[in-house]
């Protein structure tokens, strides 16, 4: 099962490279942040031309997630439980069916700046929300996949100037330790378990010749469960998609997961 995460920075201004991208790599699964649309302004359509099942958790403008499958998706949840009131659509989970079902929970984990402030307060509590429910879904000792834009830089080698991040809620230490209690709960980091080669970055900026530069950040990532960790084959970080034309500032990752292989 090839499962792939990208933040696409708004879904509909982004379609055509969107488009292009899923008909060039067909992944089983798709977790997509930003969408940046309400449920009814997701173009479904387009993905299901493609021979997607497509859930949806949107918000106007801002935030939104979506996950596609090429298989029926069910127990689908949208939002992360504990925290009622919290309008912000940053979490879809779902059971991806099949002969070896896998859940996978779509993340767009609060970017948390300026730190010091309400914002990176709401980061910290929305990461012990996930750290509690993604204890629950590993007590189902099932494949998982829990993948999205974390908005974490997890080490120094994870960015090409640490020293420009010092001061981010991405790289704050409060945050990275939140980030390494939740691996703590038996989570393998995919891209570090089959990689885990320095410049895996999967972020570059607009701004300031980033991306010309390879100023990059490693910021999008998907968290195994043993089971799934143990199936897990190979990842790859789709980081030509950042020169296409109109581009996302993230790039796809993707994992293959050798599911046939025996429990």
């Amino acid at each position: 099962m090839r499962i792939a995460t990208w933040n696409v920075n708004s879904v509909n201004a982004r379609l055509p490279t969107v488009l292009r991208w899923f008909e060039m790599e067909q992944p089983d699964v798709a977790c997509l942040q930003e969408i940046k649309c309400v449920d009814e302004k997701f173009p479904a359509a387009e993905f299901e031309r493609l021979g997607y099942n497509v859930a949806v958790h949107g918000q106007k403008a801002y935030n939104g997630v979506a996950l596609l499958s090429k298989t029926p998706l069910e127990d689908v949840r949208k939002g992360l439980p504990g925290e009622d009131g919290d309008e912000h659509a940053r979490y879809i989970e779902a059971v991806i069916s099949g002969p070896r079902p896998v859940r996978v929970g779509g993340i767009y984990l609060p970017n948390g700046n300026p730190v010091g402030t309400d914002k990176f307060a709401y980061k910290l509590r929305w990461m012990e929300r996930l750290k509690a429910h993604a204890r629950d879904l590993l007590a189902f000792e099932e494949p998982l996949v829990l993948a999205g834009d974390y908005n974490v830089i997890p080490e120094p080698e994870d960015a090409d100037n640490p020293a420009a991040w010092a001061g981010d809620a991405l790289f704050q230490p409060q945050t990275r330790e939140a980030f390494r209690s939740l691996q703590w709960l038996g989570l393998t980091d995919a891209y570090m378990e089959a990689d885990g080669a320095p410049g895996g970055y999967t972020f570059w900026d607009y701004q300031a010749g980033a991306w010309q530069r390879n100023h990059g950040i490693r910021i999008d990532h998907l968290l195994l469960s043993p089971q799934a960790a143990d199936r897990l084959k190979s990842v790859f970080i789709h980081r030509d998609v950042r020169d296409w034309e109109k581009p996302s500032d993230h790039v796809p990752v993707v994992i293959d997961l050798d599911l046939a292989q025996a429990a």
